[in-house]
């Protein structure tokens, strides 16, 4: 029985500590808060299957004395599995810059649950501020139809985020497929009202970029008044034009810029 009790604290006392490291992340990143308007961080996305182009990215951004932290927009790992992510936590831990890394569809195990993703990394989720900027974390891969709670959160969040100059949204599954033309629907999200939900209240309040994943490449554009930006060449296998890249926002007075970095490893 004592042991048994044991065996218990020491699962709940793994699962506080894992849970929280997004948490950790960002409260390490409000530390590097202050009252410049210039600041940079990384975006990308879909590294699973290749450590050397997602080691090459954190290498990068480590030399690069402008980014303040990186997030990595999903599929982080395969199949959703513990092991993967523990694996996934050792490649991670040399960025010497906060790192969060967000909820893809290959976070989920193969009967489309996302417990293994949260019982590491937390909430799917979550929003936090830095300087003027807003940044909002949004989990589109879960629902074949968004749930009124996760409608209601996001309304707050946006409106939350007027009171900064910059807002920043990030979902894994584009609203649309930009291989095929503006508004077509393919390899991004299924559900037609949600897609226009979606696009109406990101227009409504202005969001300053969206940045979506998913599809194996880059691409650029607007959603009606949203403009976004698809990156998703951190590792995974490349399609169409795509080339191992991340982004490197750069904040500077008045301008926000996007860069692409590229990563010179054959694919």
């Amino acid at each position: 029985m004592l042991v048994m009790r044991y065996l218990i604290i020491i699962i709940a006392l793994q699962t506080l500590l894992f849970s929280k490291y997004n948490k950790h992340m960002i409260e390490d990143i409000k530390l590097l808060e202050s009252n410049s308007s210039s600041y940079s961080f990384t975006v990308m996305g879909d590294n699973r299957d290749r450590d050397d182009v997602l080691l090459q990215i954190i290498k990068s951004s480590n030399r690069d004395k402008d980014i303040s932290f990186i997030i990595n927009n999903g599929d982080l790992v395969s199949k959703g599995h513990k092991k993967e992510f523990k694996h996934y936590l050792k490649l991670i831990n040399t960025s010497h810059k906060p790192l969060l890394s967000l909820l893809g569809n290959h976070e989920l195990t193969i009967s489309k649950d996302d417990k293994n993703y949260k019982y590491y990394f937390g909430k799917v989720n979550f929003s936090f501020s830095f300087n003027d900027s807003y940044f909002i974390v949004f989990d589109d891969v879960r629902f074949t139809k968004m749930r009124k709670k996760d409608k209601y959160w996001l309304k707050k969040e946006l409106k939350k985020s007027l009171k900064y100059k910059y807002r920043f949204v990030f979902i894994h599954i584009p609203l649309y497929d930009p291989r095929y033309g503006r508004y077509i629907m393919a390899h991004s999200l299924k559900n037609i009202k949600d897609i226009h939900y979606l696009s109406k209240i990101f227009d409504k309040y202005k969001v300053t970029m969206l940045f979506t994943s998913h599809i194996h490449s880059y691409f650029r554009g607007y959603w009606h008044k949203t403009p976004f930006i698809l990156t998703a060449g951190a590792g995974a296998p490349l399609k169409d034009g795509g080339f191992f890249h991340y982004i490197k926002v750069k904040i500077r007075d008045n301008r926000v810029s996007y860069q692409i970095v590229p990563i010179n490893i054959r694919p």
